[in-house]
């Protein structure tokens, strides 16, 4: 699943991350485990029915199915950014914990403190840009998918006004924005995304009612990069069409939604595991997207257009296929500056977008 992370990997991250994949593919465990690999998973909502800590649970039930006795598993939920995360971590790691996953952007910095002071317990932080000795990072590209449902967006939009339900301003997040709006303005030229940050990766309330404002400004269609099953719920309550995010959200909003940004942890925690319990585990910046099968665009409407679909299918195979990069020239800000063009965004302009494209109202707050 992995083979070709290295060629996905960022430039401005660890260069050994090559290594994961030929790792992964030899790894297999040692006859003298003397014990159960005890892997812990830290997340920063409750697991709920759907959402980004949802598909991480997914992962590790996934993980736990395939290496059956091999390994034993557990989740700390709705834990906090900042100093319970690292308490949680640093009591994790005391009762015994070989493998770490920290889950949330917000738990780089306190894994990478509790990290150095037990050399002996593998880390894994999610959407991280710093390694160490024990810790590695793992993230997607969302931005990928993110293009996709952008375009189908623009495609359906009667009024080509979308809204955006974002959590905190951090390059991830702007990715999202920025691919969703190219590919809704490269199906609708004069397409507009309109933006709410909320500064919370979950809070139920607040994404409900940052999504009736939108409804409010006149969108149609709407998204979020936010936790919970919420603006999806408000899609379906009034009307509007959903792009889902983290997770298929049918059952929340059955006649809203047209397809879903998916996440799929299981076969990377299932490989990091066996990994560690061949002693072969080394500490890689992994980014992978699409034809790693990290991040999908499932789901997608029965109901939509045959033709709609079709191009769907084909505009994806070309993503899939390296034919076609979503942040190509010519990219402009929405100040009217000229962002980049001829070629395409290298993996560091990427990784650190601070900056949104034409089409979207709406700015970057100073850093988180």
């Amino acid at each position: 699943m992995f083979k070709n992370l290295s060629r996905s990997a960022m430039a401005s991250l660890a260069p050994g991350v090559a290594v994961l994949a030929a790792t992964l593919a030899l790894a297999t465990p040692t006859a003298s485990q003397a014990a159960p690999l005890q892997a812990c998973f830290v997340y920063v909502s409750p697991v709920g029915q759907a959402g980004w800590t949802y598909q991480h649970e997914l992962g590790r039930q996934a993980m736990s199915a395939a290496l059956g006795d091999l390994v034993r598993s557990r989740f700390v939920e709705g834990v906090a950014e900042g100093a319970d995360s690292e308490r949680v971590m640093r009591d994790l790691a005391q009762q015994g914990c070989n493998l770490i996953f920290a889950t949330s952007f917000g738990y780089l910095e306190p894994a990478l403190r509790v990290a150095a002071e037990f050399a002996q317990v593998r880390f894994e932080h999610a959407g991280g840009y710093k390694t160490a000795a024990n810790l590695g990072t793992y993230n997607a590209r969302y931005y990928e998918a993110r293009w996709l449902a952008g375009w189908l967006a623009g495609k359906q939009s009667k009024t080509g006004v979308a809204g955006y339900v974002a959590g905190f301003p951090v390059p991830e997040v702007v990715q999202g924005i920025n691919a969703f709006t190219l590919g809704m303005r490269a199906a609708n030229p004069r397409a507009e995304v309109k933006l709410v940050w909320l500064n919370a990766w979950f809070d139920p309330v607040r994404e409900r009612e940052a999504a009736l404002v939108l409804i409010g400004q006149g969108v149609d269609v709407l998204t979020n990069h936010s936790g919970s099953p919420a603006v999806a719920q408000a899609a379906e309550e009034k009307g509007v069409m959903l792009l889902a995010y983290q997770s298929d959200m049918v059952r929340f909003a059955p006649r809203a939604q047209l397809a879903a940004v998916t996440h799929h942890w299981g076969g990377f925690y299932t490989q990091v595991a066996t990994a560690v319990l061949a002693n072969a585990w080394r500490p890689q910046a992994v980014w992978g997207g699409m034809k790693d099968g990290l991040v999908q665009l499932s789901a997608v409407n029965p109901a939509l257009p045959a033709g709609v679909r079709a191009e769907l299918a084909q505009r994806q195979q070309a993503i899939i296929d390296g034919r076609f990069k979503p942040f190509a020239a010519p990219l402009q800000d929405n100040t009217g500056r000229s962002r980049l063009a001829q070629g395409i965004l290298s993996d560091e302009q990427i990784a650190g977008m601070d900056w949104l494209v034409q089409g979207v109202t709406g700015s970057v707050p100073a850093g988180r």
